[in-house]
């Protein structure tokens, strides 16, 4: 079988798996990491967003033959790292706005916010409501504005 090597959560690792196989089925079932979670397998609810070189990515829309050997994935498991923390900015302000009802797409909801914020300040700009407007992932409990709010307070957060 093959072997595709990349690097996650800090670390590189190989994994023997056909090249056709979706990235978040090595996470999940040959690497362990159940932070990404499977929606709908399309990249279209993104509860399986995680960052790819530091941009948000759908991992379930993605074959691990894509990836090379120093492809940086990060998933929830690693955000804190990214950091030097035992959390996130970003997740300490999703637990202090207490977001999570559920909790099934608060991996992939805060994995898209950080990006965003990165993707704004990498534009030379703090986020804006209009940036919220873009982001797309689906909440089944519908916590939208406790999510709008906990960004924009994850964001004040980010150095």
């Amino acid at each position: 079988m093959p072997q595709h090597t990349f690097i996650l959560n800090g670390k590189a690792v190989t994994a023997d798996v056909e090249g056709d196989v979706r990235l978040l089925w090595v996470l999940r079932d040959v690497l362990g990491v159940t932070g990404p979670k499977y929606g709908c397998g399309v990249g279209v609810c993104r509860a399986c967003t995680s960052h790819l070189n530091g941009k948000a990515f759908t991992p379930c829309a993605v074959p691990v033959e894509d990836l090379a050997p120093n492809d940086e994935v990060t998933t929830i498991e690693g955000l804190p790292d990214t950091v030097g923390s035992d959390l996130h900015p970003m997740q300490e302000a999703w637990l202090d706005l207490d977001v999570a009802q559920c909790g099934y797409c608060q991996p992939g909801q805060i994995m898209t916010a950080v990006a965003e914020v990165r993707r704004a300040r990498e534009a030379g700009r703090e986020i804006t409501e209009a940036d919220l407007d873009t982001i797309r992932n689906i909440c089944r409990c519908g916590t939208y504005h406790r999510i709008r709010q906990a960004v924009l307070d994850g964001a004040r957060r980010m150095t």
